[in-house]
């Protein structure tokens, strides 16, 4: 086929095409430019069409994707094993082993499996125009979720209140498990028994958390509701305790000493975990000696113990609101192997030799000992940088929110960090230009009393201190990913877990530039990888200080992938780097700790490790880094809640965030909070989604309520069982 033919083919050309390419290799995975080159679409239309074209060959079971944008001819079989997924609609998912393409499970063929428990299914008789469905057939093994909600007890039982949306039926709990729990308590429930044709399940309590609406109580059940641990097991805990600092003259001899050259860490005023140090000392001829210094945790952590095998468990620290879940023991995270100032501690190193402008000349990994000089505050460096004339033109727009001084330090402490500043623009400006894309955005924090009361909803900011911090950890990241990664041709590279970022998905690229347009923005989707990067880029420099910039960002950060860890590197896409991975975080991310351990072993000559098995925790700490993302957002949203619930009756100008059948999603400017505005309380017209254009619009008198829309509105209710806010739009705003 020609180039000519591309822009005239239509859908039932090339169908039959796409077809008899699988027929003809039933073993062969395709990816999409091997099949874009196979049939020779080279316009824009042609691979715009293959795209919807594949979705409807996926949806008929035709074909499998598997990587993404890969597809294989389908052989599907009648009995499959895998995971069952339970959902409140009835619309339940089986996920077969090997396969991302999830197969409907109605409710009455679902066995009452809960969500996660390993089944066994027989594929249904396809009915035309219907999705592909399954039966339950057998459960073979039960997950171990547990249920959190309130309890409402009565005279011989309690069910349990849960906002769980994989369940639509309450819990009955008989007497005998109940563990004295009391009405009104918040509770972790197991399901034991769920017999078929019973309309509830059976439960026991496993845990009582206190009573609802007390903030450890509410905490505590946010993080059992995502599986997460809200205490630490004693038993570590004491092992732990009983670990020396071990800095020994014997220790130190083995080592790289710097515990003269100028160190300091740099972290959030209320760290106490500090994983990270930065030095610098001059080495002549206008070079700079730039050392990233990393708490040497694989040093007291040695694989397979008790103390590992629960921070591999847990894959990561968990932050909410006001407080943070430890992936270590806390006498280790705090103390042991925090990098604390004016103490010898043991790191993991990069060294650097730059000159002024950033440019790397050398450079060598080392196992160190160092003594830390200054623990800094992000805002104490900022305010230094901004009082010495050399902070960004952007920084000065935002007064800091924390009322921190300029620290009183020595002249040579103050010129490392405008050194340091200085290299890490270049380095920052280098990395944008090479087709880094700029996510730079807002975050809601809030100031809490003692008893975790949010008092102030205040926004992070990163500016030039986070930034210099941020650019020499990329550079350690990618520095010692090349290290291992970066091999000959025809050399096998050894196995490490990369931190990978795949490519934008096209389909939500081309959503995004079609939603765009309705604000006045272009956005090429075309060209290479760094031409997109480039219009991304564009855009989101156009949308800067607009009314819409928030809404662009979201609806622009939805047509990203998520980064994830994997031996198999594909690169990181915001990042535009071809080697990546997590090394300057070891105490609150396991796989910094994995990436230690095998820069030693293969630093003293020891062979590659079975791809398989890290493999297998990359996938597992992946899974657990987005699970703490999501406990992370539901605190938040808990404590937007609570704040919200004492401003009842208030009027505030806010976005539209969201737009959807039911209502208008509504985002307070001021704090960020967001609540809903229901359908049924848009009073004046009788209004239906526009789906395409994001927005509500009446029939009558054709008003249209559009996302990224500036309207007033009062808060009308504050639940905090649901962790929800309702809004009503102020009438002086309707039209």
């Amino acid at each position: 086929m020609g180039n000519k033919k591309n822009g005239r083919l239509r859908k039932k050309d090339i169908e039959p095409m796409v077809m008899n390419l699988f027929d003809n290799n039933p073993d062969t995975t395709f990816d999409l430019k091997t099949i874009y080159r196979e049939l020779g679409l080279n316009t824009h239309p042609g691979k715009m069409l293959l795209m919807d074209i594949l979705d409807s060959l996926l949806m008929d079971d035709y074909i499998r994707e598997s990587p993404r944008f890969s597809y294989t001819l389908n052989t599907p079989m009648q009995v499959m094993e895998g995971t069952f997924h339970r959902k409140a609609n009835g619309k339940n998912t089986f996920s077969p082993d090997n396969s991302e393409i999830p197969i409907l499970v109605a409710e009455r063929n679902s066995m009452h499996a809960m969500d996660g428990d390993r089944v066994r299914v027989t594929m249904l008789a396809r009915r035309k125009g219907h999705l592909r469905e399954a039966a339950v057939t057998d459960i073979i093994k039960r997950s171990d979720k547990c249920f959190v909600g309130t309890l409402q007890v009565r005279k011989n039982y309690a069910y349990l209140l849960t906002e769980d949306r994989t369940l639509a039926t309450d819990i009955i709990i008989p007497k005998e498990y109940m563990r004295k729990g009391k009405n009104g308590d918040k509770a972790v429930v197991k399901v034991i028994e769920w017999e078929d044709g019973e309309k509830n399940p059976v439960g026991k309590v496993v845990d009582i958390l206190g009573v609802a609406g007390e903030n450890n109580a509410e905490m505590h059940a946010i993080l059992a509701e995502y599986g997460l641990p809200y205490t630490y097991p004693k038993t570590v805990e004491k092992i732990a305790d009983k670990i020396e600092p071990g800095i020994t003259p014997e220790e130190i001899a083995r080592r790289e000493d710097m515990r003269d050259v100028l160190t300091f860490t740099i972290d959030p005023r209320d760290a106490k975990d500090f994983d990270d140090a930065l030095s610098l000392r001059p080495a002549g001829n206008g070079m700079w000696e730039v050392g990233v210094h990393i708490a040497d945790v694989s040093h007291y952590v040695t694989e397979g113990s008790a103390i590992d095998r629960e921070a591999l468990k847990r894959a990561t620290s968990v932050y909410l609101v006001d407080r943070t879940v430890p992936m270590l023991p806390e006498h280790l995270c705090n103390f042991v192997c925090s990098l604390r100032p004016d103490e010898e501690k043991l790191t993991y190193s990069v060294i650097f030799l730059m000159n002024a402008r950033g440019d790397i000349k050398g450079w060598h990994l080392a196992h160190t000992v160092i003594r830390s000089n200054h623990r800094f505050a992000y805002e104490e460096v900022q305010s230094l940088l901004e009082s010495r004339g050399e902070a960004s033109e952007e920084d000065y727009k935002y007064p800091s929110n924390s009322g921190s001084a300029t620290p009183d330090i020595d002249e040579e402490t103050a010129n490392a960090l405008i050194v340091l500043n200085r290299m890490a623009k270049e380095l920052r400006k280098r990395r944008f230009a090479g087709g880094a894309v700029d996510f730079d955005r807002q975050e809601v924090r809030f100031e809490i009393d003692e008893k975790g009361h949010p008092e102030s909803v205040y926004f992070k900011v990163a500016k030039d201190a986070n930034k210099l911090v941020e650019e020499f950890m990329l550079l350690a990241n990618r520095t010692v990913a090349e290290s291992i990664g970066k091999v000959a041709k025809g050399t096998k590279a050894k196995v490490l877990p990369y931190r990978i970022h795949e490519s934008p998905d096209p389909k939500k690229l081309m959503q995004l530039s079609d939603f765009v347009v309705k604000f006045g923005y272009k956005l090429r989707t075309g060209g290479s990888k760094d031409d997109i990067s480039k219009n991304l880029n564009r855009l989101l420099g156009q949308v800067k200080g607009k009314k819409e910039q928030n809404v662009v960002e979201q609806v622009t950060l939805r047509a990203m992938m998520k980064a994830k860890y994997s031996t198999t590197n594909v690169g990181h896409y915001g990042l535009a780097f071809d080697y990546y991975t997590h090394f300057t975080s070891p105490i609150r991310r396991y796989p910094d700790l994995m990436v230690h351990r095998l820069l030693t072993k293969y630093a003293d000559g020891g062979r590659s490790v079975s791809k398989e098995k890290y493999e297998e925790l990359c996938e597992h700490c992946s899974e657990m880094e987005q699970t703490a993302a999501s406990a992370e957002r539901s605190s938040i949203k808990y404590k937007q809640v609570e704040f919200m619930s004492e401003r009842l009756g208030e009027t505030f100008r806010g976005t539209i965030s969201g737009v959807t059948e039911f209502g208008l999603y509504v985002e307070i400017d001021e704090n960020k909070c967001e609540g809903f505005v229901p359908l049924r309380d848009l009073v004046g017209d009788y209004y239906y989604f526009d789906e395409r254009n994001y927005r509500l619009r009446g029939r009558s008198k054709g008003y249209c309520y559009n996302l990224g829309d500036s309207v007033n509105v009062q808060v009308v209710r504050a639940d905090l069982f649901k962790k929800q806010l309702d809004f009503r739009l102020v009438r002086e705003d309707a039209k």
